[in-house]
């Protein structure tokens, strides 16, 4: 509608039952808009609530392992920690040390290694392995998994 002076818009706005919001505040000259208030508000909560709800927070999961881990023990540990990824979560993956095998801390972070490699395709290393007390850990977090979805879609519409 242009510039209008402050009463001839309220009074617009009493006219036609609505009321005078103002949109922009810090633009010049502050910008306004005739609208339902009630109704507006409620719609921003109600977006809000949907936003909220398919919001995902991400977790701290953690997988412990010990050096003298076997072979296959070693890959369901690893599959544990891809189920993690793919759900969003972050992944600490730590080893302890108990009694003598902290002599050993090249045994952890070749252990540490192998996982990260498992785990490739699902995250990425974000803390790589460092000491803990008699712990030695490091963390994996996942990898965005809608970019990757959508990119797909947008390659699979130009080859059809």
């Amino acid at each position: 509608m242009g510039v209008i002076a402050t009463r001839d818009a309220l009074e617009m706005a009493r006219e036609r039952g609505v009321d005078l919001v103002e949109v922009a505040p810090n633009a010049t000259p502050p910008v306004c808009r005739l609208m339902d208030y009630g109704k507006f508000r409620f719609e921003q909560s109600k977006k809000e609530r949907d936003s909220r709800k398919n919001q995902h927070v991400a977790k701290l999961k953690e997988v412990r392992i010990e050096p003298g881990i076997g072979g296959h023990d070693l890959e369901t540990k690893g599959r544990a920690a891809q189920r993690f990824l793919e759900s969003g979560n972050k992944v600490k993956l730590t080893v302890l040390f108990r009694g003598r095998s902290i002599t050993h801390p090249e045994l952890g972070t070749e252990l540490l290694n192998k996982l990260a490699a498992q785990l490739e395709g699902y995250g990425v290393i974000e803390q790589a392995p460092r000491m803990e007390g008699r712990n030695m850990s490091m963390t994996m977090a996942p990898l965005r998994q809608k970019a990757d979805s959508t990119q797909k879609e947008d390659t699979s519409g130009k080859q059809g």
